[in-house]
């Protein structure tokens, strides 16, 4: 009986006998790994990207928007309200807000009306979002001021004209400039700015330091043009006190909005969504996409062990009158069979090992390219490399089966 390190030991010299041969035959599964981890690394970066704009919008946080209608699938969706100057129906009210305050396990809540306009400074146009809101906006959105100060009740109930800017229009607007204290023109009229919003990136396709927050009443009444609509807002956050009670606080503000509404379940004016939900979702998506992208990938792997059973194949033949030369000389079936499954796995494991190489800087470059986190997983790597020798076990296995089955004899008289 051989021993082990004499199988191993065989088998090496057996692949570095033909390097360029045994090369190619391990490319399928270098391919095939380096896709898995690739893919799978994108998939989880996207996932991670979704998190992370989720998170950003505020923790424990349900939108209360104006309009709710039925698509084709039956999936409820918004139909406006935070379009700029106020599109969508008027169905949301301040009182609508004051009465959500009042909802059990409610710890803030911010009615807001969006629009856009063109802002002015320094001889320079923008045209970032515009946001009336309340002083409660910071505490619903977890948003902090980063420079100077966020106006009052007193500044919003009395219509100032002062402006929280964000760090986008202020790189537009004062890029050499301390802007406190510096006045932008708005449809018109001077806006003081009072203080500079911590930066929150992205949100998808959507800049969100790209923003003006101004007192809710400013906005309404010298800015958007609706004064006349003055008791209406596009739209209501509403933060709960912990993520177990938002389900609980999601239903109550449904059911008390329907009850001020008069409307029922299927009528509603409005639509309360609740972005752990769409959080969830969204991670659901994604990682369905994830096991999508992995599972294709898989199949080059499973095209790379079938290469490699065909290799093997081509080997037992070539080698015909050496396996008739052992097995004369008293090696037994199971040696023959261990020295060449060995082979195949050790072809498909060396072709993991370098395909989770290439995979990793593949994931790099395309999480570079699209912008999102690189995320490597080290149980994904290991179960790369575990399934790149379960394939050179289950493709290897006939070849070595057939080799082990050869009769000495007639291999031997084979030419």
């Amino acid at each position: 009986m051989m021993r082990s390190s004499d199988l191993v030991s065989s088998a090496m010299r057996a692949l570095r006998s033909n390097p360029l041969r045994s090369a190619l035959t391990a490319l399928g599964v270098i391919i095939g790994v380096s896709s898995v981890v690739a893919m799978v690394s994108l998939g989880s970066g996207a996932q991670a990207q979704v998190e992370r704009s989720i998170a950003s919008l505020g923790s424990n946080l349900l939108i209360v928007v104006p309009g709710a209608m039925r698509g084709g699938g039956g999936v409820r969706m918004a139909a406006g309200g935070s379009g700029g100057g106020g599109g969508g129906w008027d169905s949301l009210t301040m009182d609508d807000a004051t009465a959500i305050a009042q909802v059990d396990g409610v710890i803030a809540v911010a009615p807001s009306q969006r629009t856009r306009g063109q802002v002015i400074a320094n001889g320079v146009n923008w045209n970032p979002q515009i946001e009336g809101v309340t002083p409660a906006y910071l505490t619903a959105r977890d948003w902090t001021v980063e420079q100077g100060r966020f106006f009052d009740d007193t500044e919003e109930r009395q219509a100032r004209r002062v402006v929280v800017i964000g760090q986008t229009v202020v790189d537009q607007l004062f890029p050499n400039v301390d802007p406190l204290g510096e006045n932008v023109r708005i449809n018109g009229g001077s806006y003081e700015v009072i203080g500079v919003l911590a930066s929150k990136g992205q949100n998808g396709f959507q800049d969100q330091d790209d923003i003006v927050l101004a007192p809710l009443t400013t906005v309404k009444r010298r800015i958007s043009g609706r004064n006349r609509r003055a008791d209406t807002v596009s739209q209501i956050s509403v933060k709960a006190e912990s993520e177990d009670a938002l389900a609980r606080v999601e239903e109550d503000v449904t059911n008390l909005l329907r009850q001020r509404h008069r409307t029922s379940e299927g009528e509603d004016d409005f639509t309360v969504q609740n972005l752990s939900s769409v959080s969830e979702a969204m991670q659901q998506t994604t990682q369905v996409f994830t096991y999508l992208l992995g599972g294709i990938s898989a199949v080059s792997l499973l095209v790379g062990g079938i290469g490699i059973m065909n290799i093997m194949l081509v080997s037992v033949t070539e080698r015909t009158r050496e396996i008739g030369l052992r097995k004369a000389l008293g090696a037994r079936e199971s040696d023959i069979l261990h020295q060449f499954g060995l082979e195949a796995v050790a072809l498909s494991v060396a072709g993991g090992v370098v395909g989770l190489a290439l995979g990793v800087l593949g994931a790099w470059g395309m999480t570079t390219l699209f912008n999102l986190p690189l995320v490597l997983s080290p149980l994904n790597a290991a179960l790369a490399i575990l399934f790149s020798g379960f394939v050179g076990v289950l493709f290897g296995a006939y070849p070595a089966w057939r080799a082990a089955r050869l009769d000495p004899i007639e291999a031997l008289r084979r030419e």
